[in-house]
């Protein structure tokens, strides 16, 4: 049986400073946009959501479901939170982040699947992919939500 770590474990792995640490945000902006993948960009950003997530709802869900479908429905679940969160803000129900996480989540999967990489660039190429990805998942937010608003 493998030993969960804990939070701040969880956050140096991932940071390379202790939670809180002075350089925690650079960090983890620079290993999230010069991530080879978008897969990875996922490991470092956001590490203490990310833990949560990984903890209470990928895990779990791998238990019984192939990782592709875990990773999916975990980005669906981090959507829903965030269209939560702003809902109870705005007070008026906001469905946009669920459907503009699930178009990530899905550049994951094909991600994984395919083996995409661009870790052979210099940290600003890969850099301007992983904000090029996000860029246009939410531009094509906009879109949708413009037609159907």
């Amino acid at each position: 049986m493998r030993k969960t770590l804990s939070l701040s474990s969880y956050v140096k792995k991932r940071n390379g400073v202790l939670l809180g640490a002075s350089g925690s945000m650079r960090n983890m902006l620079s290993r999230s946009l010069g991530a080879k993948s978008f897969p990875i960009f996922w490991q470092y950003w956001n590490p203490i959501w990310g833990y949560y997530l990984s903890r209470n709802v990928m895990k779990p869900l791998n238990r019984f479901l192939p990782a592709w479908i875990a990773i999916f429905l975990t980005f669906l679940v981090s959507g829903a939170l965030h269209d939560l969160a702003v809902s109870f803000v705005k007070s008026q129900p906001i469905f946009f982040f669920t459907p503009w996480f699930g178009m990530m989540g899905l550049i994951v999967v094909a991600s994984n699947k395919f083996n995409i990489s661009y870790g052979s660039f210099g940290w600003p190429i890969r850099a301007s992919i992983n904000v090029l990805i996000i860029g246009a998942t939410l531009g094509l937010m906009y879109f949708v939500e413009s037609i159907y608003i």
